[in-house]
């Protein structure tokens, strides 16, 4: 045994040292080896963009190789109008610069004014040393322009005499990287989309293993959504870039189908890529006219079309999110960028999607799904305990209530409120909860419940305070809470025959809160039920209650969590409830415990006239079996 607990820890340290190893391996690979990653990762992403288009044209009869010819033709014919008219709008923007200068000025001036000059205005004596200390760098910035007007006469003459055979060597040396990229980008293009269903067998051949009906149904599932991503995205982009570009030649702003393109292209980059166009294209609109309403329109151009399409086009196409945390969209953004530059800026969020799927279909990458995600770290029930422990009744109220706007509190207690109560049971059993720990969560799971409902808002403001080291159960403070208003037995007793339903535990703690909770859901769906165990029957039966309605009873409940422990103790109490109440219909509610493994509907050996697994099940007979003109406000 010694021998395992001291080589255990030392496996583990091992394994984390080679996970670090191998992280440090593969971000430096992706570094040093961009200039060939960045091409074939960009050919991959249009081969998913282009798939779709290719299964098209094979639908219409034409070959393979035919439709790849066709999809990679229209691609480069739309990339290439799109860098020609990027092009010759940013020439044509530069030569029409110096005619906005005198607009330029007026509006730098009037902006000096309504800054720096009122600034001056009310600082006095300080405002006329700042302006004294102006004077350097105007006359410095001046000295500097006639020495750049000097240097511009100079190499002015320099690129007079210079050789057009040398003008055209800088021109293709600039040009030549983007060139060669794009030339490798179609290449590798037009080889992934011939072989796309090679390449799929292989790598089903290299991560599948012998389960290769699992690696062809994830592989297939990846490569949908992401070539529906894609395309989705593309198109948005696309249109958004039109919109943008056609609301600007109505504004009449100069250059209109620069700034679409523009905003078509850096739509890709998350969150600011938008924005950014938008800043420049109204710096552009201020400095072409005089005024500022061509500013303010082109901003609310962006604005309007941005909301429309976020808010209504996006979730139509392809949900509300890309299946990424907003964090790690930012975080991926900036990560890409500092690796592979501005092209790692537009491709992060399909690149840090690539990997999210990765996760969620390979279970070694499983950390990145969990990291990068926007599904919940943990399960509802797991928060509602974690913040149990933590006393945060204010947040699980919050997540509660809106669950509830989608669902009832019956669904509420099956689906989230049990199982979480169930895991804090675990524990118990396990002893890792303090005494200490114990009592916050029950304060917090009154709280919650209290807080929760019709039921629960009625009785807030007389909840009895105790201690977090009282050792009553949390199922009986919250009875406590009702009979504190309604009196011992929760209620009148003068009410119409068979309105009322009771709701009785079989004695343990679980029970007893399980058996709170129907009551409440019960109670806030305006059924006059009362909570009552055993001992209350006798203790009913020993008084006088001549005020009593005979029949009162409809139905009654046995409530049990723990059948496996409770068999017995179900089978006696449904006999004493029997003979006490042979009138009324008895249903047994056996809520499942925790890690058991149900072979299938609930069963006991009672006699009882039906059984009820779920909160949710017990809530809808009771509606069924009481009248509503009988059902009591409760």
């Amino acid at each position: 045994m010694s021998t395992d607990a001291s080589t255990a820890p030392a496996a583990t340290a091992g394994q984390r040292a080679v996970v670090i190893i191998a992280a440090t391996c593969v971000l430096g690979l992706l570094y040093v080896g961009r200039e060939v990653l960045v091409p074939i990762v960009l050919a991959l992403f249009l081969s998913l963009l282009m798939a779709p288009w290719v299964r098209i044209y094979r639908r219409l009869g034409l070959g393979h190789g035919s439709s790849v010819l066709i999809a990679v033709l229209a691609l480069v014919v739309i990339g290439g109008g799109l860098t020609t008219v990027i092009g010759s709008q940013m020439l044509s923007m530069a030569r029409s610069l110096p005619q906005y200068e005198a607009t330029i000025h007026a509006k730098v001036q009037t902006l000096r004014t309504l800054t720096l000059g009122q600034l001056q205005a009310m600082q006095g004596e300080f405002g006329k040393v700042i302006a004294s200390s102006e004077g350097a760098p105007e006359n410095l910035s001046a000295g500097e322009g006639a020495q750049a007007s000097g240097e511009a006469v100079t190499h002015g003459s320099t690129r007079g005499t210079s050789a057009p055979m040398a003008v055209l060597a800088r021109v293709l040396s600039t040009a030549w990287v983007p060139v060669e990229t794009a030339g490798i980008v179609l290449v590798v293009l037009v080889f992934v989309l011939l072989e796309h269903e090679s390449l799929r067998d292989r790598f089903i051949r290299l991560a599948g293993g012998n389960d290769l009906r699992a690696t062809t149904a994830a592989i297939n599932d990846a490569g949908e959504r992401l070539s529906r991503f894609f395309l989705s995205t593309f198109s948005v982009n696309f249109g958004v870039g039109i919109a943008i570009g056609v609301g600007l030649w109505l504004l009449d702003v100069p250059n209109a189908p620069l700034w679409g393109a523009l905003t078509a292209v850096l739509r890709f980059v998350p969150y600011i890529g938008v924005w950014l166009v938008a800043a420049l294209a109204a710096l552009f609109a201020a400095a072409v006219v005089p005024g500022w309403t061509l500013l303010v329109l082109t901003l609310a151009l962006y604005i309007v079309i941005e909301l429309i399409v976020s808010q209504l086009v996006e979730p139509f196409l392809y949900g509300h999110t890309t299946g990424l945390s907003p964090l790690a969209v930012v975080v991926a953004a900036i990560f890409w960028s500092w690796l592979w530059g501005p092209v790692g800026l537009v491709m992060s969020t399909p690149l840090t999607l690539c990997l999210v799927v990765a996760g969620r279909h390979v279970q070694a990458l499983g950390l990145l799904n969990v990291l990068l995600g926007d599904a919940p770290a943990l399960t509802m029930p797991q928060r509602l305990y974690q913040r149990a422990l933590s006393g945060d009744a204010g947040e699980i109220i919050t997540e509660a209530r809106s669950f509830l706007k989608r669902r009832s509190f019956a669904a509420y207690c099956d689906n989230v409120l049990l199982p979480a109560l169930q895991l804090a049971g675990i524990d118990l059993r396990r002893g890792v909860i303090g005494a200490e720990q114990q009592g916050t969560v029950r304060e917090t799971i009154v709280t919650v419940v209290s807080a929760l409902g019709n039921e629960g808002q009625r009785h807030m403001r007389w909840r009895r305070r105790t201690s977090v080291l009282d050792d009553v159960s949390i199922g009986r403070r919250l009875r406590q809470q009702r009979e504190d208003i309604s009196g011992r037995w929760q209620g009148p007793l003068t009410v119409a025959p068979g309105s009322i339903v009771l709701c009785v535990g079989l004695g343990t703690v679980v029970d007893d809160l399980a058996t709170e909770l129907l009551t409440r859901i019960l109670r806030d769906l305006h059924v006059d039920a009362r909570h009552v165990s055993v001992d209350d029957f006798a203790a009913f039966e020993a008084e006088p209650h001549p005020e009593a309605t005979p029949n009162a009873v409809a139905m009654l409940y046995l409530v049990s969590a723990q059948l496996s422990a409770e068999q017995q103790g179900m089978v006696e109490v449904a006999a004493q409830m029997r003979e006490r109440m042979p009138g009324v219909h008895i249903a047994a509610l056996l809520l499942p415990e925790p890690l058991a493994q149900a072979d299938g509907p609930a069963t006991t050996e009672a006699d009882v006239d039906e059984v009820l697994d779920s909160f949710e099940s017990a809530a809808v007979q009771a509606i069924n079996r009481i009248p509503e003109g009988t059902a009591a406000a409760a």
